[in-house]
């Protein structure tokens, strides 16, 4: 087991009895977006979930935010502004998002992402690459990337579709209207509703669950169900990332918001 990465202020982890926590403190944009994600942010998160990978003494993974979980990726961030660089620069850029989306969903360990509060682009496409979700009744989900002109990349298209189905996949992507908690429970989005303040708490009662398990045949039963749903989403997405980066060269200088 290699030692944990460097870990940018805004992500830590705390690791106690079989069950990992990961937690995002960002606070806010300057545009006011709550928790957003970052690119230090992203590089962290994917890193962290490179790390459990590979370790054997936890068995369940959290994922949340504090105070909130996220409203996506933060459009204000410098380091993700893409539009005046080479088409190779742009590329490597843009690959943390589903390289981050793509280390969660890789996990061996069962994952629950604890959606408090805001739920929103990005931070859609990172939470249903985890296995569960708990929301809270008050969360905020919403995929706004169409109406900002941008396409939903990060491969969350054939994400979404095999947990709720096409029709909905397209209300939720290019609708963009927001999805009530407890609608989101209905169609499938979330796993769990709870009240305000209490999904970490949620999602630590699920974890004992998972934890009560034998934990070799938990990762076997999570691998086998995960390649069964997810063998064709590289096919149906492989160009996601190419179209963003188009789209938002398209909109540059439009008065768009650009990453």
């Amino acid at each position: 087991m290699t030692d944990l990465p460097v870990l940018p202020e805004c992500v830590s982890l705390t690791v106690a009895q079989g069950l990992a926590v990961v937690t995002l403190t960002r606070g806010q944009s300057r545009a006011g977006c709550k928790n957003p994600l970052s690119l230090d942010a992203m590089t962290g998160l994917r890193d962290v979930a490179l790390w459990l990978k590979h370790d054997i003494s936890t068995h369940c993974v959290i994922l949340c935010g504090d105070p909130v979980f996220t409203s996506g990726a933060d459009l204000t961030d410098p380091n993700l502004q893409i539009t005046d660089l080479d088409p190779l620069e742009q590329r490597q850029i843009l690959l943390v998002g589903p390289d981050m989306c793509a280390a969660w969903e890789a996990l061996e360990q069962v994952t629950i992402c604890a959606m408090e509060g805001f739920c929103i682009g990005g931070g859609l496409a990172l939470a249903v690459a985890c296995d569960w979700r708990v929301a809270s009744e008050d969360c905020h989900i919403r995929l706004p990337e169409v109406s900002l002109g941008m396409n939903m990349s990060w491969q969350t298209n054939p994400r979404l579709t095999a947990l709720i189905g096409p029709a909905r996949t397209k209300q939720l992507v290019i609708l963009g209207d927001p999805v009530p908690a407890e609608t989101a429970l209905a169609w499938g989005l979330v796993d769990w509703i709870c009240r305000p303040g209490e999904t970490l708490a949620e999602a630590k009662k699920i974890a004992e669950k998972v934890l009560a398990m034998p934990a070799l045949p938990v990762r076997m039963s999570k691998q086998a169900i995960t390649a069964h749903a997810t063998q064709l989403n590289a096919a149906a997405s492989f160009m996601d990332l190419d179209q963003f980066a188009l789209l938002a060269n398209a909109h540059a200088g439009k008065g768009k918001d650009k990453v």
